[in-house]
């Protein structure tokens, strides 16, 4: 399964490195492909190498403005004009998306990627890993969007919270049918 990873390129503490490390290492292990924002910095250095190290397929896709930091040992590596372009090959290339930890990078693609969801344009499973309860306050806004009509879907369908890297993936396994 190609698993599209948005996430932050910060270099950041260990309450989140270790769960982005472990569940890169289960991608990995599992066989599946990391198609991510191509830096080779921080958080997607971190899970860059987990995949990697585990056996995986690692896929990314960088801008032009971003080209040296992009990952030069990458099994593949598409460079897009814009971060609109970036957003769009990563979702065309993959069969799940998982959103970690990151900043208004991360948050911009998280809220376009159930966006499109919400609106049918795409029925890829979508998991927020809330390491670290990094999400929780989001997680609150979903729930308030829901109770007060602003879905037009149970939440249940456009994300899923996991709390580690585990529980994310089997759950985009079960989506796939691979569990």
């Amino acid at each position: 399964m190609n698993i599209c990873v948005f996430l932050s390129a910060a270099d950041l503490d260990d309450r989140y490195t270790v769960p982005a490390r472990e569940f890169a290492e289960l991608l990995g292990k599992g066989g599946h492909c990391l198609v991510w924002g191509g830096s080779d910095t921080g958080l997607m250095k971190v899970v860059a190498d987990g995949v990697q190290k585990a056996g995986g397929r690692l896929v990314g896709v960088s801008v032009d403005f971003l080209a040296a930091k992009a990952r030069a040992g990458a099994d593949e590596m598409v460079f897009a004009r814009d971060l609109a372009e970036r957003k769009a090959l990563m979702l065309a290339r993959a069969d799940a998306v998982v959103i970690m930890v990151g900043g208004t990078g991360t948050l911009d693609e998280a809220t376009e990627i159930l966006e499109l969801k919400k609106h049918g344009k795409h029925d890829k499973p979508v998991v927020l890993l809330n390491a670290a309860g990094f999400y929780d306050g989001l997680k609150e806004q979903f729930r308030r969007m829901e109770a007060e009509g602003f879905l037009p879907l149970p939440l249940t369908d456009l994300v899923f919270f996991a709390e580690d890297g585990v529980s994310a993936l089997a759950y985009l396994e079960e989506s796939a049918g691979i569990r």
